[in-house]
């Protein structure tokens, strides 16, 4: 077991002990999806690959890719984007 996994277990239990949300202690995405016509990603780094079909943001623990067809950054908050389309999937790179 490697120490970077050692330090999330640690983390994951004083976030349990102490009531955190796991977004919050571990750095995680929050990924909010609004039907298949939105979609809000905090805790984001910022974004690698802007077009219509696809919007690729930095995360935490890698990246997350929304994949569709008319897509748009409606917002760009410090901790929020906000991605209107038509929304085909959202994966995990």
């Amino acid at each position: 077991m490697a120490w970077r996994d050692v330090g999330r277990i640690v983390r994951r239990s004083i976030a349990d002990i102490l009531e955190i949300p796991g977004d919050v202690a571990l750095n995680l995405p929050k990924i909010v999806l609004v039907g298949n016509v939105q979609v809000f990603i905090e805790n984001h780094r910022g974004i690698v690959e802007y077009t219509p079909e696809r919007v690729r943001v930095i995360v935490g623990s890698g990246e997350v890719a929304v994949n569709g067809a008319d897509l748009a950054i409606r917002n760009i908050l410090p901790d929020e984007i906000c991605v209107d389309g038509h929304i085909r999937s959202v994966e995990f790179l």
